[in-house]
């Protein structure tokens, strides 16, 4: 660095640009450290709650500053040049994001992958998935209006408003008043690896801890059963498939999702 640089006023424009996005992904790092340190403090109830009350109050502070420095119109508490635009491109920016989140997910496994093995890569998937899942969960419900116990329907319709519904193929099967299976058919990082002649990821592991926790996320009364999941074998029209259940109390649901896997 040069000497003359004592201050981000002092750094070329490319520079400046680079430090604008190091302090963007700052201000995301910190706000998730937040939730992260009250979860661990205080228990993952309070830290949702207040993790919807912050990000409430947080994006429109941080919105309507950043329309006054940008110049864009806001309308109705959102940026306008979003709510104006035609409904393909809405739909297309929500697919860019549900890719780059998929994107960011392969980018942090690879690299504690390639650092530490693959095992430790998987301990951190799963232990991951434990937090996300709840918290996906609970953000489609505050975006449904679902309500705290929206029964099957209500799973059925978070299910495809999950990030992994915008970006794979999935289906429903065998719908009963008390239960339904949920079926991948077409998993992106799946067809990928198979499209290269590899095997299929095991991603068994963090299947039992992705469904339930977001099933009971959704409602405490539901049940997940495992049908099959990588590594097991599983026919050419799906990947993995989970079988929902709906018991008559929150009890009975947490007692009945052990154990998870289907006997043979």
């Amino acid at each position: 660095m040069s000497n003359s640089i004592k201050k981000p006023e002092d750094l070329d424009g490319r520079t400046l640009v680079k430090l604008i996005l190091d302090m963007a992904h700052r201000l995301v790092v910190h706000h998730t450290l937040w939730y992260t340190e009250v979860s661990h403090q205080m228990g993952v109830e309070k830290a949702h709650t207040a993790l919807e009350q912050v990000f409430e109050k947080s994006l429109a502070v941080q919105l309507n500053r950043l329309s006054k420095v940008l110049g864009f119109e806001m309308k109705d508490g959102v940026p306008a040049v979003l709510l104006d635009m035609p409904r393909t491109s809405q739909i297309e920016l929500l697919d860019s994001l549900a890719t780059n989140w998929l994107a960011n997910d392969g980018i942090w496994f690879q690299t504690v992958e390639f650092a530490d093995g693959m095992n430790d890569a998987k301990r951190c998937n799963d232990s991951c998935w434990a937090q996300f899942s709840p918290f996906e969960a609970r953000s489609i419900k505050k975006i449904l209006a679902l309500g705290e116990y929206p029964g099957l329907e209500g799973l059925k319709a978070a299910l495809n408003f999950r990030l992994y519904g915008r970006i794979n193929s999935q289906s429903f099967s065998e719908e009963t008043p008390d239960s339904f299976v949920f079926q991948m058919n077409e998993c992106r990082v799946q067809v990928a690896r198979k499209r290269k002649g590899l095997d299929d990821y095991p991603c068994k592991s963090v299947g039992l801890v992705e469904y339930p926790y977001f099933a009971r996320a959704v409602d405490a009364r539901i049940v997940t059963t495992c049908i099959g999941c990588p590594p097991d074998d599983h026919p050419a029209t799906w990947y993995c498939a989970w079988r929902f259940s709906l018991k008559a109390d929150e009890t009975d649901a947490i007692a009945a999702d052990e154990p998870l896997q289907k006997s043979n």
